[in-house]
């Protein structure tokens, strides 16, 4: 039963976020195996990621620099040396039975990322951003459990990750679920990763807790994971804290665990207990030298930096005179941002542009289930649709028609307007001719009009519409039967 609204007041939720993001190298962080995803299984191993006696890692400093970028980004610190270390543990896809990760000396620490809920903003300590390997994949098939099969892909033992740790500064779902967001954002406009969690590019485990309100406190946190969505994560958050209050409501005590995150019973449920911290024995790894980070490496790190989602949001606002909404959906992505920006320059209407990408394209590219960089109208093309409307040769109203048109077919307005004849009537002595018929063949609806019934006026402008099969331009028609019907 959900806990009353009462209830779940008294108490404040304390959550930390570990983000586990795979990095966009081409090899592996220690050997030279390709990360491609999606190739069959142990087709992209060697001694080194299968643990094999006598394999030595060698670092990938692709790895190193893009850690770098994303600890910039999100304001840490970077450390002039840092050192790998043994995280020894069993599983059954870590064929090394460890895991080569940071623990002491970790790449970058003490940064930050800057969240807004319900027009709010706040900002979400980051811990620390420190590099690792990830572990192979299990895969099961099979039901009941003593019929199942396990089998081990190791194609993903030795893939580089950084793990982005928040400090427990988030008190809501909604405030997680936004930080996520921006952090996804921020590593997509970094192109550090593809953030794809369907692939296991973005994992997230959550350390949640609840307290009574004013308490300084911390309650005794659970850790959810299996949280391979952001509606997930949301979801799990609000079961797990409701969870938590009737515990303690109860008179109970929470138990210090890992908990999974069941989607078919929305629920989570426990996994293992965590009541003594895990004792990893971690070690420095002995066939790693520490990495040491020069003022140089730093430089040419920072010099890569792109132009980030809140400074380019700055940027639409006081360069294009957006509205705050327009210009946070447009810079929600960077080859949105990149698309709109080159439609606004190059039809020099801004607004104009922003209201025809977020409104026309991106209904049409959410109705066919593609993404803008899918979208068969090219950003130029765009613009040459919206010069030709803005400079009157097309009305609005025609230029979403051949939009559905130019999405569907491929061609460009230039090419659907003139095959099918559909530049704009702009010529005054034209549109009278017709109104002067439409005029004789209505004589009923003219007395109408010139005995006061002024409301006729949009029904002739309606059958000049008809009559130009909508070429006419609207506003000149209405000025030419002003003068007509008197």
């Amino acid at each position: 039963m959900p806990v009353a609204t009462e209830v779940r007041a008294k108490y404040e939720a304390v959550i930390g976020l570990e983000a586990h993001v795979q990095l966009l190298t081409k090899s592996k962080i220690f050997c030279s195996c390709s990360t491609h995803f999606g190739d069959p299984p142990n087709t992209h191993v060697c001694p080194v990621c299968l643990g094999l006696p006598g394999a030595l890692p060698v670092l990938n400093r692709e790895a190193v620099s893009m850690a770098m970028k994303a600890a910039m980004a999100l304001k840490c610190a970077i450390n002039a040396r840092s050192r790998f270390a043994r995280k020894n543990y069993f599983y059954p896809d870590l064929p090394k039975g460890y895991q080569i990760s940071q623990y002491d000396e970790p790449l970058s620490q003490d940064g930050w990322i800057e969240i807004e809920v319900d027009g709010v903003r706040k900002r979400v300590g980051i811990t620390r951003v420190h590099l690792e390997e990830d572990a192979g994949k299990s895969l099961h098939e099979g039901f009941p459990d003593s019929d199942r099969n396990s089998y081990i892909d190791l194609n993903r033992s030795g893939v580089p990750l950084v793990e982005i740790v928040s400090e427990p500064d988030l008190r809501t779902p909604e405030e997680s679920y936004d930080y996520l967001t921006r952090l996804k954002t921020l590593l997509l406009y970094l192109e550090v990763s593809n953030c794809n969690m369907e692939e296991g590019s973005l994992r997230c485990d959550a350390n949640v807790s609840v307290r009574l309100a004013g308490v300084s406190a911390f309650g005794t946190k659970t850790e959810v994971k299996n949280l391979n969505s952001f509606r997930f994560l949301q979801k799990a958050l609000d079961y797990e804290i409701e969870r938590q209050i009737e515990i303690v409501e109860s008179g109970g005590t929470i138990p210090q665990e890992t908990r999974l995150w069941d989607s078919r019973e929305q629920r989570t449920y426990g996994m293992r207990s965590k009541e003594f911290a895990h004792d990893y024995r971690y070690f420095p790894e002995p066939d790693l030298l520490p990495v040491v980070i020069t003022e140089e490496w730093k430089e040419e790190v920072r010099r890569s930096l792109p132009e980030l989602p809140e400074a380019r949001r700055e940027r639409f606002l006081r360069d294009y005179s957006l509205t705050d909404y327009d210009a946070a959906q447009l810079t929600s992505s960077k080859v949105l941002a990149d698309y709109y920006e080159v439609v606004a320059k190059a039809c020099g209407e801004p607004k104009l542009a922003a209201n025809w990408v977020l409104s026309e394209l991106l209904y049409l590219l959410k109705e066919a289930n593609k993404e803008i960089t899918e979208s068969p109208i090219a950003a130029n093309d765009l613009a040459n649709l919206l010069n030709v409307i803005s400079t009157g040769s097309v009305s609005g109203k025609m230029g979403k028609d051949i939009l559905v048109q130019m999405f569907t077919t491929g061609k460009t307005a230039s090419q659907i307007i003139s095959e099918q004849s559909l530049e704009q009537i702009n010529d005054a002595d034209r549109i009278a001719c017709i109104v002067g018929e439409i005029m004789a063949a209505n004589p009923k609806q003219l007395e109408q009009y010139r005995k006061g019934k002024t409301a006729t006026l949009g029904w002739f402008v309606g059958q000049v519409m008809k009559a130009t099969h909508g070429q006419a331009n609207p506003q000149l028609v209405q000025e030419v039967l002003k003068k007509e019907l008197v």
